[in-house]
């Protein structure tokens, strides 16, 4: 009784969010550590869904930081950090775009599909969907 109260609860507090954000597109960043937990990765995604379902357009950006380093580890790659940032020589963004766009993007669309969604992969290098300037010669290719 008291989860349904709580659902009931949180939904009513939600729907004004939901009606002032329908028909928007909104933007969520998804960290590569929240992904680990398997439970809580079909929980976020199923709060996706949601927000689909009342009208609310998401555009998801993740990361991948844990597979990006399994993959760097597997090919022997060491990982150097500059004030929290990956520093990213011609090697490293190589692997970094295979886990993130082979790996880890490819997942998610297939999570979402699974959970009876609709979902497309992009890469911010299709179609120079994004462009970027180096922040600093001193970490690579960031």
């Amino acid at each position: 009784m008291r989860d349904s109260q709580n659902t009931a609860q949180t939904l009513t507090e939600s729907l004004k969010y939901f009606l002032k954000y329908r028909d928007q597109t909104v933007v969520i960043k998804y960290g590569g550590n929240a992904m680990i937990d398997e439970k809580m990765k079909e929980s976020i995604l199923k709060d996706i869904l949601l927000l689909k379902t009342v009208g609310i357009k998401v555009v998801l950006v993740h990361g991948g930081g844990p597979a990006i380093g399994e993959l760097l580890e597997k090919y022997e790659q060491k990982s150097q950090f500059v004030q929290g940032l990956r520093v990213t020589d011609k090697k490293t963004a190589q692997l970094a775009l295979t886990a993130l766009a082979g790996k880890v993007n490819k997942s998610l669309v297939q999570d979402i599909i699974r959970l009876g969604g609709n979902a497309i992969g992009v890469s911010g290098i299709d179609g120079k969907l994004i462009e970027a300037k180096p922040i600093s010669e001193d970490l690579g290719y960031v």
